[in-house]
């Protein structure tokens, strides 16, 4: 194998990730089922192609180089330069024929160059990417002829890569019962040591902390790593990788150190498990969870939208601009000519081939990124007053729900007297009934008692004031398509900034790229949610202020879009010429938005002016429902009177009456008749804003009070300031937290919302964080007495210890210091609900690569047959029974799959159920609870082997329904049930289950019914009924 070969197929190896085979995980663990298919394309397939193309325009140049030595030879034999020599015009001309580059060894050398140039200027740690050329013109940037065009080079990927792993990696090792936990953790992640700042020739590395990067509690030990560009020798030392593979001067130091420690000695055994890989016969647990690490932060950063087109693209441009030169056509030689054409021809047809093989698996990788996920968890948190009385026994006797109320609320703190209830372990229905703000939390309790709490909720949808996502955003915002689609009227997010306390995991060189891909992704999909009337608000600073201003503009070409200044932090942070104390507020507003809410001015600040209309179209004439008279006695309004006839004139603009009362008209000084600033009708609605004040000439007059005004573009109060009013409001709820370190003002949150939204709008926050949205929204809708939702998604790991008992804690009560409520009678009434999603990387591990016997048979048959499948069609078609297994829709009540927490998988059972519903957008009006039935045979069913149900705990079929309205506004019957063996039988218990179902519901008035299994239920229609049945397997795999 030449060197320019070995060369490119070694880049190849690393663009097909073979080279990461110790990766049990991912695209890798996928890539690792074919590898050695994969890896006889790369060094025998392709090779093969590029010769057979070259050989029919190749010369033999063997007999060309024999006869040049043979001269050479000659003339040194008899002392004579080959120049000077009657052999040196012979000489030329062979030494010009070898220099054509005409024999298929040079000729492949010079493809085999031309490709590796190509592919290694896009390729880079699993992503292709148009890196950085220190050449002019070396890339085309596609432009349609806009005004003004936004770029970046991410532009056309998806940003996959997510922190959730990069500050805590944690696994557990089980070592002879005994349980440890191991913790990678960051600290100082984004420190520039000695002004080392990262450039395009340095890149950031995980180094091991030089001193103090063991610490133990318990059975729990963390390894403490920096990430940043190595500054010394030492972090040489210290750093995990080097090149390809861990460090093992880094990984010694850990084992060393943990062996030779008596206070860490009992980790020698969690670390040094064995771990082995076919490639590494001794690796231990520690080394395959640091490879994992570090490729879950280094590698794979984005998804190309179009991978193929984008190559293809470059390619011909490649070839265009640095291969194929007019001058080296205008020759009459045409076997060079030939050559040259045949070069270019292997050049793209080879490269073209690679470009389908990678594509493959890059569209491989988008599909199962763009896949609506499956809901792993559903729970909910319900406010007391919302369930039922006959719950409350089961639920006084829930020592786990009773444990998280004295943690959460304190309530073993309740003490009692004549009129209150005392707290008591176990709790009593009593106590339960003058507590009704507790929040109930369904996790707690049974799957049936669960299932039957939430049948007895009817108008569920419409009831749930709230939702809570645990995932990556991208995947939240896809599978909340169907359902929230163009309903959402406020968008309010606050995503990481990129500054350099706040910076998100990207790659290398392409910090704000990758910020800029990340948000046009989620921006994008969030838009379609929009309702036509609904505005985004984006909280920024300084850092990617304007990139997010032009990508808004881009995005939005039709919209208002305003940045307003938020002072918050009047101190300031200090910068290089500015303290900085300002952050942003986007605002994009649509056209059909004509104005914003407007703020409330405390009542010591309003000013003051007359009722009575003035200059233009102020005149009497000009509204006649706006001339009445305004009674007053005692200095105060009394009410007001009706519109006055058009014959009447009063004959001054205060007319006193025999009863006391001044009759108030709006008749100017000089006695003009003009008309009040409101109708009579919507007069009264501002009766708490007007005042009675004296003229210059004694009158008494109506003046009106300026309570609002216009949000201006610079926000200035002590009340948008994030320590005051964001930090220490997570303190005094008993949740600060590390994590946290300017969490927003929740004022500056409640005016965001509140200027571009109603009272009974959703609110959408995909970078949900502590939860400061949901706090907002549930204040606003206390104030105001408003209904307003809220959505929040979330994927860290303090969904669970911030942001859900951040949400649970405001609902109980308004006020809290040292997390304890201070007053509890300040609780609201709530239903959310909290689901956690699979993740993508749930998705990739799931994946199963199989072939049939047949397939298997009907590609060795064939070799070109084989290697066209392997190169575009063989991971779609062997991974389908794997993404979406139909014949596990037999027993939906027990769908598992593998899905990891806290890097440990397991297997877990999906709710089919409540995933269904978002594929649909079902607005779930009612959830029945599952039920269990054995058949008895009915004589009277009307066909042979007609069944009737009986309920029975243990019986043999299973039933779950839920009505809903679908987004066109069907009113929709999903029907949930067990399959057995015999389809006949399930059949007859489904019919006679529906039956009895249309019966007790009294409602059989459904536009289409939804069942999973092949039935005949479309046979019970009667003839006035117009309901169609739908598969439930097949409306999966559609959407």
């Amino acid at each position: 194998m030449s060197e320019k070969l070995q060369r490119f197929t070694k880049l190849l190896r690393d663009m097909f990730e073979l080279e990461k085979s110790d990766l049990d995980f991912g695209i890798y663990r996928i890539m690792n089922i074919r590898k050695n298919q994969i890896n006889n394309f790369i060094e025998n397939t392709l090779a093969s192609e590029v010769n057979s193309i070259l050989s029919k325009y190749a010369t033999d140049n063997s007999q060309v180089r024999k006869r040049i030595e043979e001269i050479e030879k000659q003339c040194e034999s008899v002392g004579v330069k080959v120049e000077d020599s009657k052999l040196r015009e012979e000489y030329a001309e062979y030494k010009a024929l070898l220099a054509s580059g005409t024999g298929v060894a040079e000729m492949e050398s010079d493809v085999y160059s031309a490709l590796y140039n190509f592919f290694s200027r896009y390729y880079d740690e699993g992503d292709f990417i148009s890196k950085r050329r220190y050449k002019e013109g070396v890339y085309a940037i596609p432009y349609e002829g806009e005004e003004v065009k936004l770029y970046w080079a991410n532009h056309d990927q998806y940003y996959i890569k997510t922190s959730e792993n990069f500050r805590d990696y944690s696994f557990k090792v089980d070592v002879h019962g005994e349980k440890y936990t191991i913790h990678f953790k960051l600290v100082d992640a984004n420190t520039e040591q000695n002004n080392n700042k990262e450039s395009d020739d340095k890149k950031r590395e995980f180094i091991l902390l030089d001193e103090n990067f063991l610490e133990a509690e318990g059975n729990e030990l963390t390894i403490k790593f920096e990430y940043r560009v190595p500054a010394s020798e030492q972090d040489s030392v210290n750093k995990l990788k080097d090149n390809t593979k861990l460090n093992k001067s880094a990984v010694d130091k850990i084992k060393g150190a943990v062996s030779e420690n008596a206070d860490l000695k009992r980790f020698v055994w969690a670390i040094n498990m064995p771990a082995p890989t076919d490639k590494n016969k001794t690796r231990t647990i520690l080394e395959k969870h640091l490879e994992t690490y570090v490729a879950k932060n280094t590698f794979d950063y984005f998804i190309h939208k179009d991978l193929r087109g984008f190559l293809n693209r470059e390619l011909d441009f490649y070839i265009k601009a640095e291969i194929m030169h007019l001058d080296d056509l205008d020759t009459d030689n045409e076997v060079k000519v030939n050559a040259y054409l045949a070069k270019v021809k292997a050049i793209k047809k080879v490269g073209r081939t690679i470009i389908d093989f990678l594509a493959q698996i890059e569209d491989f990788q988008k599909k199962l990124w763009l896949k609506k996920k499956f809901v792993v968890e559903t729970n909910w948190c319900i406010t007391l007053d919302k369930i039922d009385e006959s719950f409350y026994p089961e639920i006084a006797a829930n020592d786990a729900q009773r444990q998280e109320w004295v943690e959460l609320y304190a309530i073993d703190e309740i003490a009692g007297d004549l009129m209150t209830v005392a707290y008591s372990i176990p709790l009593t229905v009593d106590f339960l009934k003058q507590n009704k703000n507790l929040v109930l939390d369904t996790k707690h309790f049974t799957t049936e008692f669960k299932e039957r709490l939430i049948a007895s909720i009817d108008n569920l949808d419409e009831e749930t004031n709230g939702l809570l996502i645990h995932s990556e955003n991208f995947q939240a915002l896809n599978l909340l398509q169907e359902k929230y689609r163009e309903k959402i009227k406020c968008i309010y997010i606050d995503p990481p900034y990129n500054s350099p306390s706040s910076e998100i995991v990207y790659k290398n060189n392409f910090k704000h790229s990758s910020w800029l891909s990340l948000m046009e992704n989620r921006l994008n999909l969030s838009r379609k949610l929009s309702s036509g009337d609904g505005s985004i608000v984006v909280a920024i600073d300084k850092y990617e202020h304007n990139g997010l201003f032009a990508l808004l503009k881009q995005l939005y070409p039709n919209y208002d879009i305003v940045s307003v200044s938020v002072e918050h932090n009047k101190k300031g942070t200090q910068g290089d010429h500015f303290s900085f104390s300002n952050e942003y507020a986007i605002f994009v507003m649509p056209e059909t938005l004509k104005e914003l809410n407007r703020v409330e001015i405390p009542e010591n600040e309003w000013e003051y002016s007359n009722l009575r209309n003035w200059g233009g179209e102020s005149l009497r004439e000009d509204a006649a429902n706006c001339f009445y008279p305004i009674y007053v006695k005692d200095n105060e309004i009394i009410g007001f009177g009706d519109v006055c006839e058009d014959d009447f004139h009063p004959a001054s603009s205060n007319i006193l009456r025999d009863d006391g009362i001044i009759e108030i008209y709006p008749i100017d000084d000089e006695g003009i008749e003009r008309k009040w600033r409101y109708a009579r009708q919507t007069v009264e609605q501002i009766k708490k804003y007007l005042k009675i004040d004296t003229s210059r000439k004694g009158n008494l007059q109506i003046k009106l009070a300026k309570a609002t005004e216009q949000f201006k573009t610079m926000w200035y109060s002590p009340l948008y300031n994030a320590g005051d009013y964001g930090t220490k409001i997570l303190s005094s709820l008993g949740l600060g937290n590390k994590l946290f370190d300017y969490p927003k003002s929740i004022f500056t949150v409640r005016d965001c919302i509140y200027a571009v939204s109603d009272s009974n709008d959703t609110i959408l926050d995909y970078f949900a964080g502590s939860g400061t949205t949901g706090h907002a929204v549930i204040n606003l809708n206390r104030e105001d007495g408003g209904n307003r939702k809220y959505i929040l998604v979330e994927m860290g790991n303090y969904f669970n210890t911030v942001t859900k008992p951040r949400i649970k804690k405001v609902v109980y009560a308004k006020d809290w210091k040292d997390g304890k409520p201070q007053n509890r009678n300040t609780g609201v009434s709530q239903i959310f609900k909290y689901i956690r999603l699979e993740s993508y990387e749930d998705t990739l591990n799931n994946i199963e690569l199989s072939r049939t016997p047949e397939q298997e048979r009907q590609l060795r048959m064939d070799a070109n047959f084989f290697n066209e499948y392997l190169v575009s069609y063989m991971l779609d078609i062997e991974s389908r029974g794997s993404l979406l297994n139909l014949d596990r829709f037999k027993e939906p009540f027990g769908y598992k799959m593998k899905i990891a927490e806290n890097n440990e998988t397991k297997e877990t059972t999906i709710d089919l159920v409540e995933t269904f519903n978002y594929l649909l957008g079902l607005a779930v009006t009612r959830q029945k609870s599952a039920a269990r039935f054995n058949a008895v045979p009915d004589p009277k069913g009307g066909y042979e082997n007609a069944v009737m149900l009986t309920e029975d705990k243990e019986g043999k079929y299973i039933f779950k329904t839920v009505e809903g309205i679908m987004p066109n506004g069907d009113k929709a019957l999903v029907i949930w049930r067990n399959l057995t063996e015999d389809l006949a039988a399930d059949n007859a218990a489904l019919d006679a289950f529906f039956v009895k179902y249309r019966a007790e519901t009294k409602n059989s008035e459904f536009d289409i019914i939804y069942v999973n299994g092949d039935n005949n239920l479309e046979n019970l229609k009667s003839e006035k009924e117009q309901w169609k049945v739908h598969l439930i397997e097949l409306e999966f795999k559609k959407r």
